[in-house]
């Protein structure tokens, strides 16, 4: 089976992002998950920082929370990565816009970030079995649980670009509360 491929989107692709592939990687490894289960990566849909390393407010917070910022660089979002991955998952309601504007395949298995934790909170756990697969039926379930709705404003993970502590620690906890239900429902002990 392939591993279960997640991209990660936001603007620049140096802060939220970035924490957002970190901290999914970081809580799948906590549960028991190996690097041919699950593939997380991200790019930005600006691609202005397209090669430079994540945000130090943004690193912080990830290892803060255990993760590893090792060997980051930004890039930018092209439809290979988008066509490449099983769930996609963008900060900001016009960045899935962008994402389905590149690739109108990938609708229904691209979310924003609170949408799909919200989303998730309310689903039963896919059937035991391999991770690509509880992965794929855990898509299909958020998909057919928004049934057409929109996400709303709520559901965006604001910019915390050029702010201080206590504004990314916010960010990095509101992307955790998504990241850590989905490590969980692919990996459940």
């Amino acid at each position: 089976m392939p591993p279960f491929s997640v991209l990660c989107v936001c603007m620049g692709n140096i802060c939220r992002s970035p924490m957002a592939e970190r901290l999914l990687v970081a809580d799948a490894l906590a549960l028991g998950a190996t690097s041919d289960q699950l593939l997380v990566h991200g790019a930005g849909t600006g691609g202005w920082h397209a090669g430079e390393p994540m945000d130090p407010q943004a690193a912080k917070q990830v290892l803060a929370r255990g993760g590893d910022v090792t060997g980051f660089r930004a890039r930018k979002l092209l439809a290979e990565h988008v066509e490449a991955s099983d769930l996609i998952l963008t900060a900001t309601i016009e960045q899935v816009e962008f994402v389905v504007g590149l690739c109108p395949d990938a609708a229904p298995r691209t979310f924003v970030f609170g949408e799909f934790g919200r989303l998730i909170r309310d689903l039963p756990l896919p059937p035991l079995g391999d991770v690509y697969a509880r992965g794929v039926a855990l898509v299909e379930a958020a998909d057919a649980a928004r049934a057409g709705e929109r996400a709303v404003a709520s559901d965006e993970l604001d910019d915390p670009w050029g702010r201080g502590d206590a504004y990314f620690s916010r960010v990095a906890d509101e992307i955790h509360a998504t990241t850590k239900p989905l490590a969980e429902a692919l990996f459940p002990g």
